[in-house]
């Protein structure tokens, strides 16, 4: 078991036009994933059981939570508690640093 992850050994995946994500480091009880947007790029409405913290490390992005919409830049960070719609719009390129609890078994 590695207890460290290296940018060296990140693998993107395409997740939609213009968003690709890496999971960076996981446990079955909780994972860290990197979500990549070229400006414009959707992150579209969903859900899932996980709970989800987010931190905006690059760009600005309109974050909507439970139909409440924010925009958000670099430093901000936002919670979505499990089974809540959500989803972004990057309004300009810009990178999110998402923790998972549990950890997101389909993304492995």
């Amino acid at each position: 078991m590695s207890f460290y992850s290296l940018p060296q050994n990140t693998v993107w995946t395409e997740v939609a036009p213009g968003n690709r994500r890496a999971v960076l480091s996981e446990r079955p009880e909780m994972m860290l994933v990197a979500f990549s947007f070229e400006e414009g790029a959707i992150g579209a409405l969903h859900s899932h059981p996980h709970t989800q913290v987010s931190y905006v490390a690059e760009g600005t992005f309109d974050v909507t939570v439970d139909g409440v919409t924010a925009r958000l830049g670099a430093g901000s960070s936002f919670i979505v508690a499990p089974n809540l719609v959500h989803g972004v719009v990057a309004l300009t390129a810009g990178l999110l640093i998402d923790t998972f609890t549990p950890r997101r078994d389909d993304f492995l």
